[in-house]
């Protein structure tokens, strides 16, 4: 059994009497020790499915309206919220993305991390735990660091604090929603290297939200491609990286610049993810996909399995 289990998840927004589907009949699954990245541009719902898992979207004015997420087998949309209270953090902890805007400017890293382990591990919520969290996420000196505010760390050491924080309870499943982000070429390397550590070191898997794919092949095992609500392909991740299949999964490979050869100009993706409430019929990707051909806007494809372990939402699947 998955450790997690989403199937056919549906999420909708109200927004003025007007219900607006943000999560399309979504389906995916992190095995334990895994790392599942989920990858697209801005505004295609990885965020809102990310947030979903421990259902950390505000309801209303967020609506579930369909489907099931499973956790070691426990529907989270069946829980109650004292239930809910025991899996955020105790199963599943989250990473975001600016740790400027997470940490609390006015307590200390150390009282932060302090009272998640009180929270969760409340039998080791003491001096000596803490310093063994900074140290296990690669912050020098730990001892004096965690009397330091957030304001006195770079924003590269703020993300490792973050990371601690989420190791605190000792979670089965971290998400690390663009946690690389506000940091710097140098530093995002560091990030994603300590997470990778620390998935080796800690046995726990790792679903990580990005619109980069460049970092894809470093960090999946296996990755799902979204866009305007839905899973649009799903493969391993290198055999993706070498075949993509659908035409947007082929737009966001070419998007990406080569360090080799000439360098000529970037192909863009035409136009921009639909909005909420916006979406065309048949195809979402279709007004915007180069091989789209009439029947594409007649008819919504189906999201279908052409190889063992390997979906995609496009009949006219062909490699890159």
């Amino acid at each position: 059994m998955p450790l997690l289990q989403i199937n056919h998840l549906s999420l909708d927004f109200d927004r003025g009497g007007r219900s607006l589907r943000a999560v399309d009949d979504v389906s995916l699954h992190v095995d334990a020790g895994e790392t599942l990245c989920l990858v697209g541009e801005s505004g295609c719902g990885k965020s809102v499915t990310a947030l979903s898992i421990a259902r950390l979207v505000p309801a209303p004015p967020a609506k579930y309206t369909g489907g099931e997420i499973l956790l070691n087998g426990r529907d989270v949309l069946q829980m109650s919220q004292r239930e809910l209270q025991a899996i955020r953090g105790g199963v599943v902890s989250y990473v975001f993305q600016d740790p400027t805007a997470s940490l609390n400017p006015v307590f200390r890293v150390g009282h932060q991390i302090m009272e998640s382990l009180r929270l969760h591990r409340p039998e080791r919520a003491n001096a000596a735990e803490v310093v063994r969290l900074l140290k296990l996420v690669g912050i020098p000196a730990p001892e004096s660091r965690a009397l330091d505010y957030p304001h006195q760390m770079s924003g590269g050491m703020q993300q490792r604090v973050m990371i601690a924080m989420a190791l605190a309870s000792e979670p089965k499943l971290l998400i690390a929603d663009e946690p690389t982000t506000a940091l710097d070429v140098t530093i995002q390397a560091q990030i994603l290297e300590l997470l990778l550590d620390l998935k080796r070191r800690l046995g726990m898997a790792i679903l990580l939200i990005t619109h980069n794919l460049g970092i894809v092949g470093d960090m999946a095992d296996r990755v799902a491609v979204m866009y305007a609500g839905q899973v649009v392909e799903e493969a391993p991740a290198l055999e993706l990286l070498r075949r993509p299949r659908h035409p947007y999964t082929k737009a966001l490979m070419n998007s990406v610049p080569k360090l080799r050869g000439n360098l000529p100009r970037l192909p863009a993706i035409a136009g921009n993810v639909p909005s909420l409430g916006d979406f065309p019929s048949g195809c979402r990707f279709a007004p915007r996909c180069p091989v789209a051909r009439p029947e594409c806007a007649a008819s919504a494809p189906a999201l279908l399995e052409i190889e063992p372990g390997r979906r995609v939402r496009c009949p006219y699947t062909t490699p890159l």
